[in-house]
């Protein structure tokens, strides 16, 4: 039998990742006829010790103007290298699905109200330090129908990204190479990032750059998770100031400063040739 799969491509894939179910810090939202609802967090960052039990919150505000009808379940999910999310209903090998328990498979939420859902994970007795990862599916039971030259029923659904972190699971990052990528006929500063730890880690902070005219520009790297033992690109793009366009980089362009993650910091000096 062939897995239940689907893929969903990020937006901002082209800067070299995000994928949109692991948003940082902006509510998860579909709006259409069927499935009308925000949902926070869009993500969840916890540890849980083996034997104990962790109770989680996800609250759903559905927003249409009738009773929203929702299934909740559970699913695991890939992330490939073309920065695109695959989400699978069948156990992986090494699934931890067994261990979260949800409060129930289907609700209704009314008008306007908000709904406090809660799951719960509970490694057990034993379990080596891992990182437990997951995803939250939340369904939309009446679908939308597309109008236009053919009309068609659509389903909605948001999946929210769950990673615990097992006991004392940590990545361990570090960065391998630096180049300029082609995106999508843009030339794009990346660094390869490689993650000798047991737990997904992220890269973070501002860097200074310097382009061909002299410019300087504010860089940091995109928020991009970097999974147990993956080597991945993690892309370096300019910072827009409020209210104006991002910069455009005029290569060869220079980087130096730190990148972060977590109390470690990488230092970085780098060129990057068109």
């Amino acid at each position: 039998m062939r897995p239940a799969v689907s893929r969903f491509r990020s937006p901002l894939a082209r800067a070299g990742w995000l994928a949109a179910l692991v948003l940082a810090g902006t509510p998860l939202a579909s709006l259409a006829q069927g499935f009308a609802a925000y949902i926070t967090p869009p993500r969840f960052e916890v540890q849980v010790a083996p034997g104990q039990n962790l109770r989680q919150v996800v609250e759903i505000h559905h927003v249409g103007p009738q009773t929203g009808h929702y299934r909740i379940y559970t699913n695991d999910w890939s992330f490939l290298p073309d920065n695109s999310v695959v989400f699978s209903n069948e156990l992986a090998p090494d699934s931890c699905r067994p261990w979260v328990a949800v409060e129930k498979r289907e609700l209704q939420i009314e008008p306007g109200a908000r709904y406090r859902y809660r799951f719960e994970i509970t490694p057990p007795a034993g379990t080596p330090a891992r990182e437990c990862r997951f995803a939250l599916m939340i369904e939309g039971l009446e679908p939308s129908q597309v109008k236009g030259d053919l009309n068609f029923p659509v389903g909605g659904r948001i999946g929210v990204i769950v990673y615990a972190s097992i006991g004392d699971a940590a990545p361990q990052l570090e960065v391998v190479s630096s180049r300029t990528v082609n995106v999508n006929g843009t030339p794009t500063p990346v660094v390869e990032v490689r993650n000798r730890g047991n737990a997904h880690g992220r890269l973070e902070g501002y860097l200074d750059g310097t382009d061909a005219n002299g410019a300087r520009l504010e860089m940091a790297p995109a928020d991009l998770p970097i999974l147990p033992g993956e080597t991945r690109n993690v892309a370096i793009a300019p910072v827009a100031e409020q209210g104006k366009p991002l910069p455009t980089i005029r290569f060869p362009l220079k980087v130096k400063g730190n990148l972060e993650w977590g109390k470690n910091r990488i230092p970085l000096d780098a060129s990057f040739a068109p």
